[in-house]
């Protein structure tokens, strides 16, 4: 996991299933943009031209976890109460997911309070993995 907008709810969420430690490497809390660009190879172009909470982003810091993972979800977002900017309204939260076979990228709108938001973005995260696991099932709509 990449995880800016709520630390490491989704680590935690994945360690809390007994197991885990046979299948989860590990997580990265990137919260500042020097750590996705110094640890996960965001650009900073991309970071100046269309901010942290974009799909540019998301996707870089996914693929960025790939170099010590088979599948990687990263998320960006605005939790709130704070930090909406025009266009990217309190709720707002971009996935990436990747593999070594491709990239996506999601956007959600979701609403609610700080926590709403940071539990709904843990929600879909883990839809994301279950996805990558069996790309048999449809790609996950909910919002």
């Amino acid at each position: 996991t990449s995880e800016s907008c709520h630390g490491v709810l989704i680590g935690g969420a994945l360690t809390g299933v007994p197991g885990s430690s046979a299948v989860v490497e590990g997580g990265i809390i990137s919260y500042s943009n020097d750590v996705k660009m110094n640890v996960l190879g965001v650009s900073a172009a991309d970071l100046e031209r269309v901010g942290a909470v974009s799909s540019e982003v998301a996707a870089s810091m996914a693929e960025g976890s790939l170099r010590v993972s088979d599948i990687a979800v990263a998320v960006t977002g605005i939790a709130g109460p704070g930090g909406a900017v025009p266009g990217k309204p309190v709720g707002t939260v971009w996935f990436g997911l990747a593999t070594k076979n491709y990239t996506k990228t999601f956007v959600r709108h979701f609403d609610g309070n700080r926590n709403a938001v940071r539990s709904a973005t843990v929600d879909f995260a883990i839809e994301l993995f279950a996805y990558a696991l069996d790309e048999k099932q449809p790609e996950p709509v909910s919002d």
